[in-house]
This record gives C-alpha cells, structure tokens and sequence, in this order.
C-alpha cells in the first residue's frame, strides 16, 4: 500500500479520517442547519413558515403568527449558535430536544398536511421525518460528552 508522509498507509488514514472529524463536522452541520433556517424565519423566507402558522392557529390560536415564526427563528439560531460553543452542548441537546418536539406535532395534528396516505408522507412530512437523522447526530455527539461529576 502506498505511504503518505506520515508513514501511515492511505488506507489507515482513511479510515481515521472520519473518526477525526465527526464530531466537529457534526457540530457545524448543526449550526448551519439551525442558523440557516432560523434566519430564514427572521427574514420573512422560511418555505416552512406556511406550515408553522398553521399549526400554531390549530395548537396555540391566541398566539400572533409573526412573532411566534421570528421568535422561533431566533430559537433555531440559538440552537445552532450553542452547538458551536465550548461547553455549551448540553444546553444546546437540551434545546434541540425540545424544538424536535416542537418539529413533530404537525405529524399528529396536521395529517392531512404531512401524509398523502398511510406511511406516504408529503414533502412537508419528509421534511419532518428527516430530522430522525439530526437527532441520530445529537445523540452521538451526546454521547461523546465527557461525563460530569457530580457533587454531593
């Protein structure tokens, strides 16, 4: 096998590569993700604000749309925001959990919205569904958190 100047073979490094960047690609997808689309929001360009302002009108109808999408635009950016900083993951897995329960709703109240017919979901819903692979990132950066101590 061919030597890379670090004596390693390429395949050694190659398959250390992605054990290298993971998490770091993981935090940063995270931020752009949550950043993007919460800015999106802010800005008035959200394709999920549509959605959004009909769920809020079926769960929270007292609510005013507009302040309800900016706030969570500004939510999102935080999520993302926290992903990035040191020592700042726990708060942002905190958070992210409770925007994913948020994300999830319309799959129970707006079916008509999400599914075409049974396990055929709309692109509204595979938009949706689509976040079982953020959570599959957060639970992996989660679980190379070091582990408090904790003080009695």
């Amino acid at each position: 096998m061919p030597k890379n100047s670090f004596g390693k073979t390429t395949s050694s490094y190659m398959s250390n590569l992605p054990k290298a960047i993971h998490l770091p690609l993981g935090r940063f997808s995270l931020f752009l993700i949550y950043f993007w689309f919460g800015f999106l929001k802010i800005i008035s360009l959200s394709p999920a604000s549509p959605l959004v302002s009909t769920l809020l009108e079926k769960t929270l109808p007292f609510l005013p749309v507009s302040g309800y999408i900016f706030g969570l635009g500004i939510f999102e950016m935080l999520i993302g925001f926290l992903f990035i900083l040191p020592k700042m993951e726990r708060l942002a897995i905190c958070l992210f959990f409770v925007h994913m329960g948020m994300t999830t709703l319309p799959l129970i109240f707006l079916p008509a919205v999400v599914w075409q017919t049974t396990f055929v979901p709309t692109l509204e819903g595979q938009y949706i569904i689509k976040n079982l692979a953020l959570v599959t990132i957060v639970f992996t950066l989660w679980a190379k958190l070091p582990q408090r101590k904790i003080r009695i």
